[in-house]
């Protein structure tokens, strides 16, 4: 069983996505740090990522791979496990900006529908559903209001010991990190028609994860 799991920044799909694929015993697939990588890629290499042009330029010789140890995903890039060094602000920004280039997009997901293919796999990002996996079992479309979501992000920082700009501020990041997403031309982030819509605004990730796994469990008695 594959499953998508769509969604806006700071919805908590990727962890959510984690708890599920461990709970089912599938792959988990972090397509947002495949972006991140290639975002930690451009700025290792000086690339100007407000150009197009130089971004498609400078993806051919990219090698990005996921390796599991012990059941912690890996990210390699170049040979170089950067797992930590793509989770900064900054790469975390660029990754919407990188996403939107056609030649990034399409290397990328060639390997994210060769992971699906080979076994059972819950995969997070933007264009899952609509994109990547069309076919996939059971759709998810994860969001929570931007309030909440500058809330978590905060946390996040704190936990982190990353100083955080003023909560109106982060609201603004994240509204335009939605803007971005939602309008870029190739593989906008959208609802995909057969997902199931589910609001975690209000909800625990433990409720989250319970909804997932029951409509995972629905879904496969059917097939």
């Amino acid at each position: 069983m594959n499953i998508a799991i769509d969604g806006p920044a700071g919805a908590g799909k990727s962890t959510i996505a984690k708890m599920v694929a461990k709970d089912l015993g599938s792959i988990y697939v972090d397509t947002g740090a495949m972006y991140r990588a290639v975002a930690l890629r451009m700025l290792k290499l000086g690339v100007d990522t407000s150009d197009t042009v130089a971004i498609t330029n400078a993806t051919p010789g990219m090698d990005i791979t996921i390796r599991y140890a012990d059941g912690v995903q890996h990210v390699i890039l170049d040979g170089e496990d950067v797992s930590d060094k793509i989770r900064t602000n900054e790469v975390s920004g660029l990754a919407s900006v990188v996403a939107a280039v056609p030649a990034v997009r399409k290397k990328l997901v060639e390997l994210q529908q060769k992971l699906a293919s080979e076994t059972s796999v819950v995969m997070d990002g933007r264009d899952i559903g609509t994109v990547v996996l069309p076919n996939a079992e059971l759709k998810i479309y994860l969001t929570a209001s931007q309030e909440e979501r500058a809330r978590r992000r905060f946390r996040q920082n704190e936990e982190q010991g990353t100083p955080n700009p003023p909560m109106d501020m982060l609201i603004c990041e994240i509204a335009e990190r939605d803007r971005r997403d939602m309008t870029r031309p190739v593989s906008p982030l959208r609802k995909a028609e057969d997902a199931v819509l589910l609001d975690s605004s209000d909800m625990t990730i433990e409720e989250v994860v319970a909804r997932i796994l029951s409509l995972a469990k629905e879904r496969e008695n059917v097939g």
